[in-house]
């Protein structure tokens, strides 16, 4: 899955991949508007290239990334079984803060698909994509609270498959938060 949004001033998380460690695309999430789709597949080349040939004894920060289109880019990646969760950002981001947002997006997932794996983001790439837009939103952090997060997951499923809460008094609840 692959989208854009544009955020005027700049973004501080630049893009978000998740590659399989033979370079297979899981996710792509680009927050910089400037960059063309064509150039986005070179990037995303050029992220898999740095990432999976360092050892384990190296740190999850690649700090300079030249190659990125924009200056001051630095590489934050985590990897869980066969995958690898890397956030693009900018130097004002902090190394740590971006490694436990990685930790909440992949506990939040694990628990949306009960042990997430490689096929659930393969056959399920609108819901891996919900729950990102539900911790960044325009190249900013949004939330980080794992338990909103699943609810507001939980509240669109519902919304998609039809189903509407009901409350204690019988009569139909919004589950969007907005009453009416």
């Amino acid at each position: 899955t692959v989208s854009v949004l544009y955020w005027p001033w700049g973004a501080m998380i630049k893009a978000v991949l998740i590659l399989n460690l033979q370079g297979k695309i899981r996710l792509v999430h680009f927050y910089e508007a400037l960059i063309k789709t064509g150039e986005q597949q070179d990037l995303v080349r050029k992220v898999f290239k740095a990432v999976p040939r360092r050892g384990d004894e190296l740190c999850n920060f690649i700090d300079g990334f030249t190659e990125w289109p924009t200056a001051d880019t630095r590489i934050v990646y985590r990897r869980y079984a066969t995958l690898c969760f890397i956030f693009i950002v900018d130097s004002s981001e902090s190394q740590l803060a971006i490694l436990d947002i990685i930790q909440v997006f992949v506990e939040t997932l694990d628990r949306c698909f009960e042990n997430v794996c490689e096929l659930d983001l393969i056959f399920h790439a609108d819901k891996v994509q919900h729950v990102l837009m539900e911790i960044v939103m325009g190249g900013m952090v949004v939330e980080t609270n794992k338990e909103e997060i699943f609810r507001a997951v939980s509240d669109m499923n519902k919304l998609a498959a039809g189903k509407v809460a009901t409350g204690s008094g019988g009569g139909a609840v919004s589950v969007s938060g907005y009453h009416r």
